[in-house]
């Protein structure tokens, strides 16, 4: 299971009300100053935000839209070719811009009228609980920086790419979307971490990192595959596993790389059959017998 928060860059924030974004020595911004002010900048925007406030919009530079541009070039034929219809067809209605960064108010104006939901700006990485239940009342927190210039087809950390063009075109499909609101109503059901994490790893191999048959080929829908350029060359390889709630709650993974075991379902039918079914109804006491049944080691 991933351990949250270990992996990303965390933020703080001083008693005068500096900002900043700590970056890992391997992140790709480590060494560029300019790159962390600009980090640090965008986080402050987002840490000084309040609710019923409107989200803040962030002058992006031509630098920062151009790697958004390669991005979305890149990645256009690939989910022509990998992503599963219903993902299709849901950027197709969004209609995300192609040529420069969308502001969070924007995405929000164009997924609202289609399946209700809205987005809101974070820092960084949001504390469990707190993403879930967001979730469960149609509410997204994104970030709002660019992963570095330096690799436009790569990020260590969630950044507004995946977090738009990966979950804002799955939220605009009606079924995606109300699976993603069930994890999130299912979270605010949940008291024990052990129920918590279970709910939140089973997401990761679902709307995260899932795949589905789809007339006799795998195609992705999962957020995680579909914003990630290598990814989606990588995962037809890997070990393809059916939907299954007691590994998919209890499996060790590793963010960082590529993900060796993937679970398919045979059709969106059988994903909302499965996980929709496991995310309206499950309990602390439901996950707990569902636990007992991994295998001893």
């Amino acid at each position: 299971m991933f351990e949250e928060g270990q992996l990303y860059s965390p933020v703080t924030a001083d008693a005068d009300g500096g900002v900043q974004v700590h970056l890992g020595e391997n992140h790709p911004g480590f060494r560029d100053e300019a790159y962390r002010a600009r980090r640090n900048e965008i986080a402050a925007a987002a840490v000084a935000w309040e609710p019923g406030q409107p989200v803040p919009r962030i002058d992006y530079a031509e630098a920062e839209d151009e790697v958004w541009r390669i991005v979305s070039h890149e990645l256009a034929p690939k989910h022509e070719q990998y992503a599963h219809s219903e993902y299709l067809a849901a950027k197709q209605a969004l209609g995300l811009p192609a040529e420069r960064v969308p502001q969070l108010d924007e995405v929000s104006s164009l997924i609202n009228p289609l399946t209700g939901w809205s987005y809101i700006a974070a820092p960084g990485l949001v504390e469990l609980r707190r993403f879930y239940a967001a979730l469960g009342w149609r509410v997204f927190h994104s970030t709002q920086y660019v992963r570095h210039p330096s690799q436009p087809l790569y990020t260590p950390e969630p950044d507004i790419i995946h977090e738009v063009m990966g979950h804002a075109n799955q939220l605009a499909s009606p079924r995606f979307a109300r699976l993603t609101e069930a994890a999130g109503v299912a979270s605010t059901r949940l008291e024990t971490d052990a129920g918590m994490q279970f709910l939140a790893d089973v997401f990761w191999f679902s709307l995260e990192f899932g795949v589905i048959h789809e007339q006799g080929e795998l195609k992705a829908y999962g957020a995680g595959i579909l914003s990630s350029f290598g990814e989606m060359d990588a995962f037809r390889s890997m070990e393809i596993r059916p939907l299954d709630l007691v590994q998919m709650g209890t499996l060790n993974y590793d963010i960082t790389a590529y993900q060796p075991v993937l679970f398919a379902a045979d059709s969106l039918d059988q994903l909302e059959d499965v996980v929709g079914d496991f995310f309206d109804n499950c309990s602390d006491d439901s996950i707990a017998e569902l636990r007992s049944k991994v295998p001893a080691a």
